[in-house]
């Protein structure tokens, strides 16, 4: 095959992979850092690697491939000191919501983003990767490169500390 043609059809790959992800890799980095702006330079970066790659993904792995780079691009940004004295003082996430919600389905939903926030780093990949990608156990356990039950034990402990996060806020302590 051609440079040229190989060109292409990375340049259709490409093509094809952002038009079906790029919704995902935003949402999950904005679910990460709280801040629509670092989530669309994440989102951003996430792409340039896919496109920079010198090599093809796996067919069926192209979700997961570019869902733990974003979760790596999250946790890099976290762990500059300065990001978060500044993310850490800013307010939670800008929920968007759905035009036949209740003002109290709303505030219930910004409850429980705010305890999610709030999770310590590993429940909460595992949270945002579960609940609001929809990934199964062993898709994430692969993704992380984790055991399935260390993902399982995360997602046990972390559904208990967001209950005892939202008791907290419900009785205002």
């Amino acid at each position: 095959m051609s440079e040229n043609m190989r060109a292409q059809n990375q340049g259709a790959q490409f093509e094809e992979l952002y038009a079906k992800y790029a919704d995902d890799v935003l949402r999950m980095a904005y679910f990460y850092l709280a801040d629509r702006h670092k989530a669309e330079d994440v989102c951003q970066d996430v792409f340039v690697k896919l496109y920079t790659r010198g090599h093809t993904i796996e067919p069926g792995k192209e979700k997961a491939w570019l869902l733990r780079v974003t979760v790596n691009s999250c946790r890099d940004l976290w762990r500059g000191a300065w990001l978060r004295r500044v993310v850490l003082g800013a307010p939670t996430l800008e929920i968007i919501p759905a035009q036949d919600e209740t003002i109290e389905q709303r505030e219930e939903k910004a409850e429980l983003m705010r305890a999610v926030q709030k999770l310590p780093d590993v429940f909460r990949e595992v949270v945002l990767l579960h609940y609001y990608q929809g990934l199964g156990i062993s898709e994430i356990a692969q993704m992380l490169d984790l055991p399935e039950g260390t993902i399982s034990s995360r997602l046990s402990r972390a559904r208990k500390k967001l209950e005892v996060l939202l008791k907290e806020e419900a009785t205002g302590v």
